[in-house]
C-alpha cells in the first residue's frame, strides 16, 4: 500500500469515526435500529455497546455479512434497491444508512422504503457540492478525486453525484419532514447550524440529516 492509498484509508476511517459518533448521539437508549448497508457491523456494534439497541443490519457483500456474523450481529445479505420492501411498516424506530445512499441505484425509491419502515431515518453522504470539488472538476476537467472521494471512474460505488442541496430537494418529493442537518467542513468540525445553506453546501464536506414522516 503506498503512502497515498495510507491517507486515503485514514481519511475514510476518519469520516466513519465521527460519523458514527454523531449517529450514537442522535439514537435514543434502547431503540431498534435497522443500518442498511452496515459495511463490518462497527456502528452496529457501537449502537449496541453504547446504547444497548436492538440492531439489525442489511449489507449487501457477503465477506462483510460474514464478518458481521462473526461478530455475533444480526445481519443479513440483501439490496437496499430491492430488499426494503420486505420490512412491515414502523418495524424499527430508527434506519439508519451511512454513507451509502449516493450508491443506490433508486435513492428516492430508496428514502422512501426507509421512512416507511423507521419512525426516524438518519442519512449520511459526501457533499459532491463542495468548493474542492467544484474546483477539481473545473480545472481538470474530470470528476473529481479528493482526499474524502478517492475514488476513480472505474473503481468508485459512487453512482449518484448528490451535493445537499440535491437531497434536500429529493426531501420534498416525499411525505417527509427535515428534522436535523448536520454538516460538517473538511476538518470535521460542524458547520453552525446557523450558517445560510449555501455556505454549508459549498464548505460542507459531509452531510448528516435526520427524516421523519410528516402527520
Amino acid at each position: 500500500m503506498t503512502d497515498t492509498d495510507h491517507r486515503m484509508s485514514a481519511s475514510l476511517l476518519d469520516i466513519s469515526r465521527i460519523g458514527h459518533q454523531l449517529i450514537t448521539d442522535i439514537v435514543p437508549q434502547g431503540a431498534r435500529v435497522l443500518d442498511v448497508g452496515c459495511d463490518d457491523g462497527a456502528l452496529m456494534r457501537r449502537l449496541e455497546l453504547v446504547k444497548q439497541v436492538d440492531a439489525r443490519g442489511v449489507e449487501l457483500f457477503q465477506e462483510q455479512v460474514n464478518k458481521c456474523v462473526a461478530q455475533g450481529l444480526a445481519v443479513v445479505q440483501g439490496d437496499a434497491d430491492t430488499d426494503l420492501e420486505q420490512y412491515p411498516d414502523a418495524a424499527f424506530d430508527y434506519d439508519v444508512m451511512s454513507q451509502v445512499v449516493q450508491a443506490t441505484r433508486d435513492p428516492r425509491a430508496v428514502v422512501e422504503q426507509l421512512l416507511r419502515i423507521g419512525n426516524r431515518v438518519v442519512v449520511s453522504f459526501p457533499n459532491f457540492a463542495h468548493w474542492r470539488v467544484r474546483i477539481s472538476l473545473a480545472l481538470r476537467g474530470r470528476m473529481p478525486e479528493t482526499e474524502k472521494l478517492p475514488y476513480s471512474l472505474y473503481d468508485t460505488s459512487n453512482i449518484h453525484f448528490c451535493s445537499i442541496v440535491d437531497f434536500l430537494a429529493l426531501v420534498e418529493t416525499l411525505n417527509a419532514h427535515v428534522e436535523q442537518l448536520i454538516v460538517l467542513d473538511r476538518n470535521g468540525k460542524q458547520i453552525a447550524d446557523k450558517s445560510p445553506l449555501f455556505w454549508k453546501n459549498l464548505f460542507g464536506e459531509q452531510a448528516l440529516i435526520v427524516l421523519s414522516k410528516n402527520d
